[in-house]
């Protein structure tokens, strides 16, 4: 009944948190081999929110996840977010079932330590929550259909060099080995409060 439940959360948070807004935000959107043709909504499998096209407003977040790749882009995007049905979700108890349930119940989550260990039941979701809006890693937006990819415009295309690879490499373990340290820190002060994520999937049976 698991699925079930967890069904159930992803709706009720859907309904809460859907919005409309007549916005344009600059995003980014980092690529292993560049784009080719039209931005469609495709990503591998047990993504946080499904298949999608990906993107973030903070820059050094793509660049972490493409600095291993030696024909990498990072692009500089316009997404126009008037006519489109947006769920809008801060992190939260909500954004942390919908996560679980769009990566399979986190099924093999790679470079993301602190999802493991709430997935895994090794820290509550206050532990998750506060360590999340600690480490700052930007809002992140996901275009789910055709309509949205069609409301994306590319601003910039920058190929990484080797050199950029390089640094980036190096800035992105020194901020891992920060950000675990003090997402460690941030769990032990929270250990005792909040429900693990079994409990929260019991508590909607």
């Amino acid at each position: 009944m698991k699925n079930s439940v967890t069904i159930k959360e992803m709706t009720r948070a859907e309904e809460n948190h859907m919005i409309r807004t007549n916005e344009i935000v600059t995003l980014y959107h980092g690529s292993k081999s560049g784009i080719r043709g039209k931005i469609v909504p495709i990503s591998r499998e047990h993504c946080d929110f499904g298949k999608g096209f990906y993107m973030g407003t903070d820059r050094t977040q793509p660049l972490t996840l493409i600095c291993n790749y030696p024909d990498a882009r990072i692009y500089t995007l316009s997404a126009d977010l008037s006519d489109l049905r947006i769920l809008d979700i801060e992190v939260g108890l909500d954004w942390a079932l919908l996560v679980a349930y769009n990566r399979g119940k986190m099924d093999s989550i790679k470079g993301s330590a602190i999802y493991d260990r709430f997935f895994n039941g090794e820290i509550t979701d206050m532990a998750l929550v506060n360590s999340l809006s600690a480490l700052k890693p930007g809002r992140q937006y996901v275009a789910l259909t055709e309509k949205a990819c069609k409301k994306i415009r590319i601003l910039d295309e920058q190929k990484l060099t080797e050199d950029d690879r390089k640094k980036l490499k190096q800035e992105s373990e020194a901020n891992r080995s920060k950000g675990i340290a003090m997402a460690d820190e941030i769990c032990r002060k929270y250990r005792r409060d909040g429900m693990f994520f079994d409990e929260i999937l019991k508590a909607g049976e």
